[in-house]
C-alpha cells in the first residue's frame, strides 16, 4: 500500500475524501511526525528555537527537519509544533490537528504592544481578537467573535501567578500585513480600535479552533512597541527579547499543558 491508496476505492476509482482523511495524510507529511506520536496537549509556536529547546530539554526526537513544520513530543504527552508565520499557516495547523484530536492547544507567540504602558517582556493573555487577517472569514461570518477557551486561559493564568509573573489581558488585533509600521493611516486605525497588541495569528487560531471544536488559547510576549518612534522590532532587539524572556515563556507553556489534563477543569464544547 502506498500513499495514493488514500485516494482510491477497491476498484481503483477516485473517491471523495473527508476532511479527516486529508488531515490524517497531511499532518505527518508537514511535520514528519506519525499521528500516534502527537500528544493530547499541543504547544504551537512560530520559532524554531522553541522546538529545539523543548527537544533538548526532554531528550525527545525533533521531527520535521527539511519539512514545512517541526515538532517534538515529550514523555508527558505534550507536543510542540513550529507552524511558521502568519494567519494562513495558523489555519492550516489548526485544521490538520483535527487528525490528532488534541484536548488543548496553546499558542506561544510574540506581539507588538499598542498601549503607552506596553513594555517589552510583558505577557498578555488575550480575552479576544479582532479578525483583521481575512483567513477566518472562510470559517465563520464576521459577526462571530474570536475567543479563547476560558478554562484553558484560567489555568495558564494560574501558572503565571505561581511564578509571580505579571500579565495583562485585552483584545489583540490580528492582521495579515507584515510591513505596516510606515503606514500612518493604519497606525491611526489601530489606535482607534483600542487593542492592547497586534499579531498575525491569534484571531485565526481562535476562530479555526472554534470551528474544529479544539480548546485553544494564547500566551503572548510583547517583543516590540511599534507605535513609538524607536520601538519597531529589529534583529538586534528581537534577539534581546529572546535571550531575556523566551525561556520563561516556554516554561509557562510547558507547565500549563503538562498539568492541565490532571489538574485543570474539564473543557466542554457546545454545538450550535
Amino acid at each position: 500500500m502506498d500513499g495514493n491508496d488514500l485516494f482510491r476505492t477497491s476498484f481503483d476509482e477516485p473517491r471523495l475524501l473527508s476532511k479527516h482523511d486529508i488531515a490524517t495524510d497531511w499532518l505527518p507529511r508537514y511535520t514528519g511526525m506519525p499521528i500516534e506520536e502527537f500528544g493530547e496537549y499541543i504547544l504551537l509556536t512560530n520559532f524554531s528555537h522553541y522546538v529545539a529547546r523543548f527537544s533538548e530539554r526532554f531528550g525527545c526526537g525533533l521531527r520535521g527537519m527539511g519539512r514545512p513544520m517541526q515538532a517534538a513530543t515529550n514523555r508527558d504527552g505534550v507536543t510542540i509544533i513550529n507552524f511558521g508565520i502568519g494567519s494562513p499557516n495558523a489555519a492550516t495547523i489548526m485544521d490538520l490537528l483535527t487528525a490528532a484530536a488534541p484536548k488543548g492547544v496553546l499558542f506561544l507567540g510574540k506581539c507588538g504592544g499598542l498601549k503607552e504602558t506596553s513594555e517589552i517582556g510583558n505577557f498578555i493573555l488575550p480575552i479576544a481578537a479582532i479578525r483583521g487577517e481575512g483567513t477566518s472569514a472562510d470559517y465563520f461570518p464576521p459577526e462571530v467573535p474570536a475567543l479563547p477557551s476560558f478554562k484553558l486561559h484560567k489555568f495558564v493564568s494560574e501558572k503565571l501567578a505561581k511564578h509571580n509573573l505579571e500579565y495583562r489581558t485585552g483584545v489583540i488585533y490580528t492582521t495579515n500585513r507584515r510591513v505596516w509600521e510606515h503606514d500612518q493611516a493604519f497606525l491611526q486605525r489601530l489606535q482607534s480600535m483600542t487593542a492592547i497588541a497586534i499579531d498575525m495569528e491569534v484571531a485565526t487560531i481562535f476562530i479555526v479552533g472554534h470551528h474544529n471544536e479544539i480548546s485553544r488559547g494564547a500566551l503572548l510576549l510583547v517583543s516590540d512597541v511599534p507605535l513609538t518612534p524607536d520601538g519597531i522590532k529589529t534583529e538586534e532587539t528581537d534577539a534581546r527579547v529572546t535571550e531575556d524572556w523566551a525561556e520563561v515563556h516556554l516554561q509557562i507553556g510547558i507547565e500549563a499543558m503538562t498539568e492541565i489534563g490532571e489538574l485543570g477543569e474539564p473543557i466542554k464544547h457546545f454545538r450550535y
